[in-house]
């Protein structure tokens, strides 16, 4: 495992699909901690449009199955952690956009990522730690929840290998003072996916997702979804979606919330009318509170 000092790293931003005219909405005003909250203060701030939260990075590699070297980032609160460590949320990162854009964003970039940011930094600002881990070959290519054999041979993923390295560096303290009884998952597209497949993985490990234009761990992205009945422990999970999105269709999300509904699972829907394949104007505080709700 190679630590990498703090500091801003160069933003890399793919810009593939934009010419499918995905919609970004307007910016709303920064967050603000929840009241009554004895938050953390996020180290963010915005200059020109642009919200940049400070963050480290970590490559973790070796272990058991023998993880290729991987890279997550890293934001812990600022101030001195609660008894047993901050609680944790791993943001997975959307196909072919580095998982470093969880921590720096505008208005003006595609799939609401300026959204994206503003969810990081009100995680932050709730007491929250964030860790954005890499998809292969540097964060530009996609999870292997949904892509056969993997998506039903879990054990034999290279992304099941990453999934136990960051909970053992989590167990272990390499990313600080974090509670590994505090877990929680959010991400969006391919990250969607991803954070559904903690709940049907890594039963009791995570005490809520929320889930962001995607469906069920292993339907593919697109049309084609039927979502078997989730495990009995599954999380309370929190579905964000736009009503205009061509590459996730709203039923496909409906379907899996139906199953969570019909199960006694608590769950929610938020639909975004306006909102086409992106973080919605409403996630960053409906993410915090779903989250702060299942302590």
């Amino acid at each position: 495992m190679r630590r990498i000092k703090r500091g801003h790293r160069t933003r890399i931003a793919v810009l593939a699909l934009v010419f499918l005219g995905l919609g970004v909405s307007e910016p709303a005003e920064s967050a603000q901690p929840p009241q009554g909250l004895n938050a953390a203060s996020a180290a963010c701030s915005e200059n020109l449009g642009l919200l940049t939260c400070s963050h480290d990075q970590i490559d973790l590699s070796g272990g058991a199955l023998g993880l290729a070297t991987r890279r997550v980032y890293y934001a812990l609160p600022q101030g001195s952690p609660p008894a047993g460590g901050w609680p944790v949320v791993l943001m997975f990162q959307g196909s072919f956009f580095n998982a470093e854009l969880c921590f720096q964003g505008n208005p003006i970039e595609p799939f609401g990522a300026y959204y994206q940011v503003l969810t990081v930094e009100q995680l932050l600002q709730a007491g929250f730690a964030v860790l954005a881990p890499q998809t292969h070959v540097d964060g530009i290519t996609f999870w292997d929840t949904d892509i056969p054999p993997f998506s039903f041979a879990w054990d034999l993923a290279p992304d099941h290998a990453l999934m136990l390295a960051i909970f053992a560096a989590i167990e272990d303290g390499t990313f600080g003072s974090l509670n590994p009884k505090r877990l929680y998952a959010t991400g969006i597209s391919s990250g969607g996916y991803m954070t559904s497949r903690m709940a049907v993985s890594y039963p009791g490990k995570f005490k809520a997702l929320a889930i962001q234009s995607a469906s069920y761990a292993t339907c593919p992205v697109g049309p084609l979804c039927l979502p078997p009945a989730p495990p009995k422990d599954h999380p309370p999970t929190l579905f964000l979606a736009g009503l205009l999105d061509p590459l996730v269709p709203l039923w496909t999300v409906q379907a899996y919330y139906n199953r969570l509904v019909a199960k006694g699972i608590k769950t929610q829907l938020i639909v975004d009318a306006l909102a086409s394949h992106q973080w919605i104007p409403a996630a960053p505080s409906a993410v915090v509170d779903w989250f702060l709700a299942s302590p």
